[in-house]
């Protein structure tokens, strides 16, 4: 059983936690005016900080999920939400690389038949398809629920 102080420790750390993600929830949502007014250098540095810190927040997440002291006390009402939030973020996330990467495709397929590839992308083209399907399969396999 846990004791009162360990107890007291551990709602400190959650409440530096809440503290510490509501200070990002801001950051972000004042970054968005700077983000849209950006170069597309500037838009893919900071598109990639914040899929960073996502990462790291689903870790947190699932780890939080796979303590025994978390999970035993948990609701199975809060445990529900919890689901029906996961499962439309990766509803929306699945639908956003499903169009980033049939936009991509489109927009790559058409400048190579117009030859206005970028000299990168069409040094990328002569390595053949066996290249770029390997890495797609990097990118994330397919799982199963």
């Amino acid at each position: 059983m846990a004791h009162s102080r360990d107890i007291v420790r551990f709602s400190r750390n959650l409440e530096e936690w809440i503290a510490r993600q509501k200070m990002m929830l801001e950051t972000l949502k004042n970054a968005d005016a700077r983000v849209r007014n950006s170069d597309r250098l500037e838009i893919i540095i900071h598109t990639r900080l914040v899929f960073d810190y996502m990462i790291k927040t689903l870790k947190a997440f699932d780890n939080w999920l796979q303590d025994p002291f978390i999970s035993s006390n948990i609701p199975r009402d809060l445990l529900l939400e919890v689901w029906s939030t996961s499962l439309e973020l990766a509803e929306e996330l699945l639908k956003l690389d499903i169009k980033h990467t049939s936009d991509v495709k489109g927009i790559i397929e058409k400048a190579a038949k117009e030859g206005q590839l970028s000299p990168l992308l069409a040094q990328l083209q002569d390595l053949g398809p066996q290249s770029r399907g390997e890495e797609r399969e990097r990118r994330g396999p397919a799982i199963s629920i």
